[in-house]
């Protein structure tokens, strides 16, 4: 938002000390066939160069929502709105568009409701590069608002990248439902763009395109040419805003590409965004970048994209074939399932740190690990387990889990549930999002509404209730407060039935705080924030019914004999209630098992 455009400065290519030397990538200008082919020559060039794209994992894990975008984001308006912000580039609209100029577009002209505007909005720039220290000073300002017109003051300062915010809303379109591929699977092959399949070992082990990254390829391949039509200048474009064969794209358009493509040179570790690989020297040729006009040619930058994008080497394809393996479940005995769990925090930067599980079942995982810092999380398949990830997460996805518990250290962007049944979820988190759910508990702090996608069944909201010693130094780590936290006030994302049939707030007569079993060092000694004065009522209530309880049996004077007797009719009749509600389970999982000590 305001001063996180996320979009660098454009000039001369930074990389001309660190990046190292090339062929000058010479080619005929007949090496530019049509946009299905590279020939051969041009492809020697690339491997020459050693230049890898692929298509990052972020936007789609975390920006993409999981379900069917308005249907108004189709390419005809976002086309629309790309010739519309070129031309109010002095009413908030280019290359930043702020907030109002964003809610006259989507409310005015696309007759969208307000608050899915600003969920757009706000999803875009939780994706962007802003320090903790900006969005805990953020969350103090909407804080200190009392009314909805001081909050609505407060946002109008807000900006994004303009550019980069229309490829976040063209890439929703990777959940549109399509009659044709209802039908006959994925997108129709295509030569010029097609994906190399996986082998059975990288295959994703659902249908979830936000985690599948061949899907991210796929779907960039597939609409490259869209993409870059976005991002040209009205001037470009033909009466019916497609591109000519020598339509020119500005560095601004190349450097905005870079929130969807990144790269590295020569196999080296270290990854580049797209524009500072585009403007790197040796590449001039091929990237189709001119220095005397200072523009890129559509033609032949589309052309270099599609020769040399590949398999993105840290996305959750390349973590399942070749992550590291970890041994964080034991086998339960008797059991067929396997926990499998595995993780690239060995092989990939800080910033693209991926951690799958799945299967874990009927036992109680617990974790703070450096591994699990800043790293996209999915849990699949886990059953009648507890599991606890103390650490602070970049992004968790919870899908096709039943009957399980999960307390999360704190989620910086956000935690998806999808296709799960009886769940207990703990978490402070930026935003929740849940799609097919039964029967799911949520006890969260956020500072943005939760939203209820499609597909829900008896779902249950409730405040945060428990900590652990680590966990305000988590929060401050990932830049999320105690306020504001709207976890009574979720957003019906879909349309289906009435609000109130689709969740409930948890009465606080139900209300009870959950204690995390495990020793660690910090200062956290209870629940951030505190708890709202009807839960805290309702605890001391109990509290009080207890110390009177006490008071009662101090009082009835029972003999050694009669102390015995009722002592032992208590510890039958709370071991039958541990048996019952399933806490037996837990407190014997707690138990190390022999291979684990």
């Amino acid at each position: 938002m305001q001063g996180s455009s996320g979009a660098a400065d454009p000039g001369e290519c930074p990389l001309a000390l660190a990046l190292p030397s090339g062929p000058s990538g010479q080619v005929a200008a007949s090496g530019y066939a049509k946009k299905p082919v590279c020939p051969a020559a041009f492809r020697e060039t690339m491997d020459q160069s050693g230049v890898l794209l692929w298509v990052k994992a972020e936007p789609f894990l975390v920006g993409a929502l999981q379900e069917p975008p308005p249907s108004k984001f189709s390419l005809h308006y976002l086309r629309k709105i790309a010739t519309y912000v070129r031309t109010r580039a002095t009413e908030g609209a280019y290359p930043h568009l702020y907030w109002p100029t964003w809610r006259h577009i989507a409310c005015g002209k696309l007759q969208l409701a307000k608050d899915l505007a600003w969920l757009y909005f706000e999803m875009f720039d939780n994706l962007s590069v802003r320090t903790p220290e900006e969005r805990l000073e953020w969350s103090e300002i909407l804080s200190n608002c009392a009314t909805e017109e001081e909050v609505e003051k407060q946002r109008s300062q807000l900006y994004v990248d303009t550019l980069q915010f229309l490829l976040f809303l063209y890439i929703q379109q990777l959940n549109r439902i399509s009659l044709r591929t209802s039908l006959i699977g994925e997108e129709w092959p295509s030569r010029r763009s097609r994906p190399q399949s996986p082998s059975p070992a990288e295959r994703p082990s659902c249908h979830n395109k936000n985690w599948n990254d061949y899907s991210h390829q796929a779907f960039v391949c597939n609409h490259l040419s869209e993409l870059l039509e976005l991002l040209l200048d009205p001037e470009q474009l033909t009466a019916s805003f497609h591109s000519t064969h020598s339509s020119l794209l500005s560095r601004d358009a190349v450097t905005a590409l870079s929130f969807l493509i990144e790269g590295t040179v020569s196999r080296a570790k270290k990854v580049y965004p797209l524009h500072q690989l585009a403007l790197w020297q040796p590449l001039h040729v091929a990237s189709g970048f001119s220095k005397s006009s200072k523009t890129f040619s559509l033609y032949k930058l589309e052309a270099w994209l599609r020769a040399s994008l590949t398999t993105n080497p840290f996305g959750p394809s390349a973590c399942l074939k070749s992550g590291k393996k970890l041994a964080w479940a034991h086998q339960v005995e008797g059991s067929t399932k396997r926990a499998k769990i595995a993780c690239n925090a060995h092989m990939a930067p800080r910033l693209h740190r991926i951690v799958v599980m799945s299967q874990v079942y009927k036992q109680t995982l617990a974790k703070s690990s450096e591994t699990l810092v800043g790293a996209h999380v999915r849990a699949h398949r886990c059953s009648e387990s507890f599991i606890y990830l103390l650490s602070p997460l970049r992004s968790m996805t919870i899908e096709k889990c039943r009957n399980s518990t999960f307390v999360l250290g704190p989620v910086e962007t956000t935690l998806h549930l999808h296709d799960c049944e009886n769940l207990k979820v703990i978490a402070v988190c930026h935003r929740l999002s849940i799609s097919s759910t039964t029967s799911c508990t949520f006890h969260i702090m956020t500072p943005s509404r939760p939203l209820i996608l499609s597909g829900n069944q008896t779902v249950t909201f409730a405040p945060f209730h428990t900590h652990y010693p680590m966990l305000e130094d988590h929060m401050a780590r990932t830049g999320l407060a105690t306020v504001p936290n709207y976890w009574d006030n979720p957003m019906v994302v879909c349309k289906e039935g009435s609000v109130t049939s689709l969740f409930r707030l948890l009465p606080p007569s139900e209300f009870y705080i959950f204690v995390i079993p495990f020793e660690m060092e910090g200062d956290t000694a209870e629940i951030p924030g505190g708890l709202p004065s009807a839960y805290q009522k309702a605890l001391a209530q109990r509290e009080e019914s207890i110390h009177i309880w006490q008071k009662t049996v101090k009082e009835a004077r029972l003999t050694k004999e009669q102390r015995k007797q009722f002592q032992a009719l208590v510890e039958n009749k709370f071991y039958e209630w541990l048996v019952s509600t399933g806490h037996r389970q837990q407190l014997d999982s707690l138990v190390p098992t022999p291979a684990a000590s």
